[in-house]
């Protein structure tokens, strides 16, 4: 029987909802008189919500797993459902409201850039303080940094503060510290998705290495394809609770089918990542040509989308990305530029060709943006699983065969021709 090196028991916390402080004095005196007279606050965002002193929201709900020597498990679920909390109470970053959490050796934390780094220190000076945090001695980190050093990729630059670094160079010295001060338990959020692409399939392979000598990875990603390459095992998270442990293939199969199917659905109340939804929303979508979210291949999908502006934008579009069943990007468009004024509430009808997509099942990621004169883009809002649309294999279309998405990818080119 394997070994026994995490047990999470009945885990649940607790968070209060609202912004707690204003981040200065003034600001909290401010907002503190306007309460007391009755008074909007003078502080509150657009777009923020409000809420009471006592409204709390359960993130985590009688969360229960192990984890063994050697297995490698990776834990799903749309945005919200939990997945950063749970790694946060692992690390003891903060501590559960309900619940116990029992571990057995050391645990080496990637959740986010530079986490646990001093900006004014070097990047050696850095590796000899991870490995005091994570209980290692001075001569125990300095066998191992010349390894730490070349994995990183950054010699030439390991004796500058880190405060120099680029985001890039961050992951690579952070992950190169955390993978190779011997931790039992290796825990790794979406962080990663900064490095190169090489790298990226450097760390995985570090992973799994881990993993097979003996100790345990816990891996977080919308990238199922990774997910696939690295775990063993699968954990399913929806709305704080676990719906599934088992498999690492099955625990993709309900994350690639835990999206939303509804012709009509409420936008404004999927959690938004930090910063986007505060000046322009998306809020509502309906899809208009469908039954059942499903389309044959090369038709038209329609959808009204709903939203409000408070601020005017002449160059605003909706743009559209297209994942796979598995959250791998596979095509991407966008509207024309249309003029949007101050809190105006606004109303489009959408005409999305499907020509090309292969049969399958995906994934609709919509923003509002805005184009700049330098060629990039000011995201006003973004919400990754809008819904998930089926299109249906035919082979009249196919000119005679089945489509085969595990050879062939999602996307069919255009015919080839002879030239005469």
């Amino acid at each position: 029987m394997s070994e026994r090196l995490l047990e999470v028991d009945g885990v649940s916390k607790q968070y209060r909802l609202g912004m707690i402080g204003g981040g200065t004095l003034h600001g909290d005196l401010t907002s503190w008189f306007a309460r007391i007279r009755g008074k909007e606050d003078p502080n509150t965002k657009i777009g923020m919500e409000h809420y009471g002193p006592n409204e709390t929201f359960w993130a985590l709900r009688d969360v229960s797993f192990n984890v063994d020597r050697g297995d490698a498990l990776a834990i799903t679920g749309r945005n919200g459902a939990g997945k950063s909390t749970i790694l946060k109470l692992i690390s003891r970053i903060t501590a559960p409201t309900e619940g116990e959490i029992r571990i057995r050796g050391k645990v080496a934390s990637l959740l986010e850039i530079g986490t646990g780094f001093h900006k004014e220190l070097s990047g050696r000076d850095n590796i000899y303080l991870n490995g005091a945090i994570l209980g290692m001695n001075r001569a125990e980190t300095t066998s191992k940094i010349k390894q730490i050093i070349e994995f990183s990729e950054i010699e030439q630059f390991i004796d500058t503060p880190v405060k120099r670094y680029s985001s890039g160079m961050y992951v690579k010295l952070a992950f190169a510290v955390a993978a190779h001060l011997d931790p039992e338990v290796m825990i790794c959020d979406e962080v990663l998705a900064v490095g190169d692409l090489a790298f990226q399939q450097k760390c995985l392979q570090k992973m799994r290495d881990i993993a097979q000598d003996g100790r345990a990875v816990l891996y977080v990603s919308h990238n199922m394809r990774t997910v696939s390459q690295l775990c063993n095992r699968g954990l399913f998270l929806e709305q704080g609770a676990v719906k599934y442990d088992g498999t690492v293939e099955r625990a993709i199969e309900i994350y690639g089918g835990s999206g939303a199917r509804s012709l009509k659905q409420d936008l404004d109340h999927i959690p938004h990542p930090r910063n986007r939804g505060d000046t322009m929303r998306m809020q509502e979508i309906e899809f208009l040509n469908t039954q059942a979210l499903e389309y044959t291949m090369d038709s038209v999908m329609e959808f009204r989308l709903k939203g409000i502006a408070h601020l005017a934008d002449p160059h605003l579009r909706i743009r559209l990305i297209v994942k796979s069943s598995i959250a791998s990007p596979i095509a991407m468009t966008q509207t024309e530029p249309f003029e949007i004024k101050a809190e105006e509430v606004f109303d489009r009808t959408v005409r999305f060709p499907l020509d090309g997509i292969a049969p399958g099942e995906y994934v609709m990621k919509l923003s509002l943006i805005s184009g700049k004169p330098t060629g990039t883009s000011v995201y006003y809002d973004t919400l990754e699983d809008v819904s998930r649309f089926i299109i249906t294999d035919d082979p009249a279309v196919n000119a005679g065969f089945l489509w085969r998405e595990s050879l062939w990818g999602n996307y069919r080119l255009k015919p080839l021709e002879f030239i005469d």
